[in-house]
């Protein structure tokens, strides 16, 4: 499948004088968390903790320079369902909460933190007066450049519309920080209304439609140095 959708991946320098920002999508204990729930790994798996580490590293990095970090949480009531997932990341629950390794961001100036109750991000960011907080965060932030991982595809769509994300010019997918949960034939005939989701595959798929999409796909990021 690899050779029949061939993925170019390249290395990615963050110069300081380009204003950028990082964008955590659901790295929540009921996606990252082993045992933490349905889509959780069942067993340590090595694409999620490389994704969660490289997330937290990354999130450093920004902090410091004192750049902006929006990170999605994911919050669902018990009584809506998510078609075609199964129960997961309930309200009130430690589902909801970001991985340990980032839970610091829930007390740092720099941190945006907004927790969606439907699949689509963007969507997720519109607040009671019809505001959205994920465009606020571009603008306010003047954010040319923003980088992401776990669940990119559908906020690569949302983040290139120029028309209301100015200034944003560049949407990063970051390869080594990006991941997708692994929901096995034997697991998936066990949960009323679950698609099954081979992890390997649809990572590959999911790299390969965000850059479709527009996203550049890197393998490496580095920040320039002070």
């Amino acid at each position: 499948m690899k050779k029949e959708l061939p993925l170019e991946e390249d290395s990615l320098v963050l110069a300081q004088d380009v204003k950028t920002g990082l964008i955590l999508v659901v790295v929540v204990n009921g996606f990252c968390t082993v045992g933490a729930g349905n889509l959780a790994p069942m067993k340590p798996d090595k694409q999620i903790s490389d994704m969660v580490e490289e997330s937290a590293r990354l999130a450093r990095l920004l902090c410091e320079r004192k750049w902006p970090v929006f990170a999605f949480l994911d919050s669902h009531l018990p009584d809506i369902p998510e078609p075609s997932f199964p129960p997961h990341c309930i309200a009130g629950t430690d589902e909801t909460r970001l991985v340990p390794a980032l839970q610091w961001l829930e007390n740092e100036p720099n941190a945006t933190l907004r927790c969606k109750n439907c699949i689509y991000g963007f969507i997720g960011s519109i607040q009671e007066d019809d505001s959205n907080l994920f465009v606020d965060w571009v603008k306010n932030n003047q954010i040319k450049t923003v980088y992401t991982q776990i669940c990119v595809l559908d906020f690569v769509s949302s983040a290139l519309n120029r028309r209301i994300l100015t200034p944003l010019e560049d949407v990063i997918a970051y390869s080594s920080a990006f991941a997708t949960f692994d929901l096995p034939v034997h697991v998936a005939r066990n949960i009323s209304g679950a698609l099954v989701h081979p992890q390997d595959l649809m990572h590959h798929i999911g790299l390969y439609m965000a850059k479709g999409r527009g996203a550049r796909i890197v393998s490496e990021v580095s920040v320039a140095a002070l």
